[in-house]
């Protein structure tokens, strides 16, 4: 299982750091990430989500730390198709491929913000189809294959990205239908943390029962963790920073939990979970759920291991969800790169 971190930008009032801080801050997180080994790092893309997510613009904070970074590779966890032109997402990602030196990762996906798709002028009840248009240009174009424009026109869409034939794939997966699509289209999933890891795991195992192609198919999970020497302090800070991004993310889908928005009806059926959820949102619960992990390396290596044996291929650690000061996260990132990622490294080949 290979190890990722995921990142959404937030800023807790009981932080009081500045935006510049933050990014500022993220960007030295993932270089020492570099440094440590890590596989890659996700940046969402969220907007007008005050608190729970200043990052709205992740092309540009990928480029950045393209030229700070040598071997993490960098991902979009998601692209929201949907809101925006197919042509300028392949022409951004193309762009990122080149600077990254082909370390880009692209995920993709519909969105789920009423207020964003209101906005930026996009019918939410066609999500599913738009991202479905808009990912066979990207496709298309990122493969070599021409895209075609207004009748009898050929669009030049340039540049061309450096991965053959395209940076690997992702799609973030919900309900059960975007896992099939996701197994359909030969693409990842990225899947977490709107949901409680017992539904999840039938997802997962839906979808390898679905995956067509003759490659292994790459799971992703996100997961918030906070990983300490000592328990209790580990416990601590989970118990504010992961609480709080939880009841952040409760605020942040509850428009679409609570309104049976159409192609959205498996947000409203995860009604249930998310009402007891508003009776009181505490570690334990989020344990239980499978939604956090708080400890020591041990700690960490036990809870993580279900996710292994589901077969997880990627865990996207969200290390402390943003919701924590920097110094922890460093030693959060050196402890699990220390400890926990031996753990569960892969054999060499003749071992």
């Amino acid at each position: 299982m290979d190890f990722d971190l995921f990142y959404e930008l937030a800023m807790p009032p009981f932080l009081a750091r500045s935006e510049a801080c933050a990014y500022e801050e993220t960007m030295e997180e993932i270089v020492l990430a570099d440094e440590l080994g890590f596989r890659c790092a996700w940046f969402v893309e969220h907007h007008f989500m005050r608190g729970y997510s200043h990052l709205s613009k992740p092309d540009l904070l990928i480029a950045a730390l393209s030229q700070r970074t040598r071997r993490i590779r960098l991902g979009f966890g998601v692209i929201p198709l949907p809101l925006h032109h197919p042509v300028h997402v392949a022409e951004r990602i193309a762009t990122l491929d080149i600077l990254t030196r082909g370390r880009l990762e692209v995920g993709i996906g519909r969105g789920f913000s009423p207020k964003e798709f209101a906005v930026f002028g996009s019918p939410m009840g066609h999500s599913r189809e738009s991202a479905a248009e808009a990912l066979a240009l990207v496709r298309a174009h990122l493969s070599g294959e021409s895209v075609a424009g207004r009748p009898g026109e050929v669009l030049d869409i340039l540049p061309h990205g450096v991965q053959r034939p395209h940076p690997p794939l992702w799609s973030a997966a919900v309900s059960p239908q975007s896992f099939a699509y996701a197994a359909q289209e030969g693409l990842g999933v990225l899947a977490g943390p709107f949901k409680p890891w017992f539904m999840t795991r039938h997802d997962i195992a839906a979808f390898q029962a679905a995956w067509p192609g003759p490659d292994a198919p790459r799971i992703g999970m996100t997961v918030g963790m906070v990983c300490l020497p000592d328990r209790a302090q580990a416990r601590r800070v989970a118990a504010q920073a992961l609480s709080w991004f939880y009841r952040q993310l409760l605020d942040t889908t509850r428009p679409v939990l609570e309104s049976l928005y159409p192609s959205y009806e498996h947000f409203h059926a995860l009604g249930r979970f998310r009402a007891l959820m508003k009776r009181g949102i505490h570690l334990p619960l989020l344990e239980a759920a499978g939604m956090a992990v708080a400890g020591t390396p041990d700690d960490c290596i036990r809870a993580l291991r279900k996710y292994e044996a589901a077969g997880v291929t990627h865990v996207l650690l969200a290390l402390a969800a943003g919701a924590a000061a920097s110094d922890l996260v460093r030693e959060s990132l050196r402890l699990v790169a220390q400890e926990v990622l031996p753990a569960f490294s892969r054999p060499q080949a003749g071992a």
